[in-house]
């Protein structure tokens, strides 16, 4: 079971003193600092999980809707994901401070959307890489404004900060990013959720961070390809690990039996959008037909499950 974990007080103490000192990289008096570091969950050895809530940005959460994951090796440490601001980028920040006191080497965002990459500003400084999938630069340069705009009018002030940063290291199919002792085998794969999806596997202890390729509790959310998708769960499942991390749900859980429920939703959802077109409905029908006897099993339902039946019938109305 994760171990739920509580700041140290003198790391705090001392990152109090580098906020005070000012400088690139450290949470700015007034937010984190008010706010508070984001509680983490111990799930492994050097592993450590902010859980996410089941919710949409807004104010009360500093846009830290999106599970993020601290890595700590023997020489330095990872950061994936990062929330949707420079705020809740900030808080996750003063997070790792609190953790260890190694150098923060790489931040690693799973896929371009916002609440796993516009916390990014905050780790910006010097010896630190952004690390993503060689087409996140492109998908997230497309929808900056977009995103960007999001963040300022669902969190007003709060937004202050955020900003795009883009990958500067780039991953074409497989990298390992050593951290001393301690190697992190990340994959850049195919069409699923998105175009740009990232995993980061922590061969120390088995720690499979999954992204937004797995969802548990909430609800399975498509922007890429559901055939793909499908397909590509059909190859994660076959591989094992310890544990997973998923991008939205609990700290971990167990491999691969996680991925059940949400292959279960999305095979379903195929199977309703290819009887919703063989039977001639219109693309408008598709969000009432598809999955709603799953309403009360998933979290946001009626906020993704209508998105999703339309992206699935746009992918298979001319197949």
């Amino acid at each position: 079971m994760p171990v739920p974990f509580r700041p140290d007080r003198r790391r705090l103490l001392a990152l109090g003193a580098a906020l005070a000192a000012g400088g690139a990289g450290v949470v700015r008096p007034g937010a984190a600092a008010a706010a508070g570091p984001l509680p983490l969950e111990r799930v492994a050895d050097g592993v450590f999980v902010y859980r996410a809530p089941y919710e949409l940005i807004a104010p009360a959460n500093d846009g830290a809707i999106a599970n993020m994951t601290l890595v700590v090796g023997s020489e330095a440490a990872a950061v994936v994901d990062t929330g949707n601001s420079r705020l809740s980028g900030e808080r996750m920040l003063a997070a790792v401070r609190a953790v260890t006191d190694r150098p923060l080497r790489y931040v690693i965002n799973t896929h371009m959307h916002p609440d796993h990459t516009l916390g990014n500003a905050a780790f910006a400084g010097a010896g630190v890489r952004f690390v993503g999938h060689h087409k996140l630069p492109r998908a997230l340069s497309l929808r900056s404004e977009t995103y960007l705009a999001q963040a300022n009018r669902l969190l007003g002030a709060e937004a202050e900060g955020t900003r795009i940063v883009l990958p500067d290291l780039l991953v074409e199919d497989r990298l390992a990013l050593d951290l001393g002792g301690r190697a992190l085998q990340l994959e850049a794969h195919p069409t699923a959720h998105t175009d740009n999806d990232l995993t980061v596997f922590d061969s120390a202890t088995g720690t499979w961070i999954m992204g937004d390729l797995l969802f548990v509790g909430h609800i399975p959310t498509l922007d890429g390809s559901l055939q793909g998708w499908l397909a590509l769960l059909d190859t994660l499942t076959a591989r094992p690990a310890a544990r997973a991390v998923p991008g939205h749900g609990p700290a971990s859980v167990a491999w691969p039996q996680a991925a059940a429920a949400e292959r279960a939703y999305l095979d379903g959802l195929r199977a309703d959008v290819r009887r919703i077109i063989a039977e001639g409905q219109p693309m408008s029908a598709a969000p009432d037909l598809a999955r709603p006897s799953e309403r009360e099993q998933w979290a946001l339902f009626d906020e993704f499950n209508a998105r999703n039946a339309i992206a699935a019938y746009h992918e298979f109305e001319w197949e």
